[in-house]
């Protein structure tokens, strides 16, 4: 699987988190296409092919969403209850890359589908080890659930 040609939705309403993101992922190689909203309907707009984001070409479904849990107009939770609850949609791998670590929030996104919670590094060092812990397991090593389903039947 050829990873450069698949894009990664970045959820995140922070601006400097978003900045160090895409630093941390071109420093670290990884070439995949970024592309970023900053707020939860934005999320589902982007997901659900609506308004702006009717276009794939220029908004193509991502391999993978990171996915911040305190968002405007939408948190982090809602959205994934939201994807997950769409047929389509509910393979998509959802990664909550968020400061939280309080258990209520850990235990909420796994119950509501979560693939993986991480806590956002302090350092950019950390940001830059998280990011290529994705690219291998996530972008390199994990077959997707769309693969599986092109291949099936």
């Amino acid at each position: 699987m050829r990873t450069d040609r698949h894009s990664i939705l970045i959820v995140e309403d922070d601006d400097n988190d978003v900045l160090l993101m895409r630093r941390a992922f071109a420093k670290s190689g990884v070439v995949n296409p970024l592309q970023v909203v900053n707020d939860g309907d934005a999320a589902v707009a982007y997901l659900g092919g609506e308004g702006i984001y009717a276009d794939r070409d220029r908004f193509p479904l991502p391999v993978i969403v990171l996915l911040d849990l305190k968002l405007p107009l939408r948190s982090g939770l809602e959205v994934l209850e939201w994807v997950k609850a769409r047929a389509g949609l509910k393979r998509l791998p959802i990664v909550m890359l968020t400061s939280s670590k309080e258990d209520a929030d850990v235990k909420r996104a796994y119950e509501l589908g979560a693939n993986s919670y991480l806590v956002k590094p302090v350092s950019f060092e950390g940001l830059m080890a998280l990011v290529k812990s994705l690219e291998v397991y996530w972008l390199l090593l994990n077959q997707p659930a769309y693969i599986a389903d092109e291949h099936s039947g």
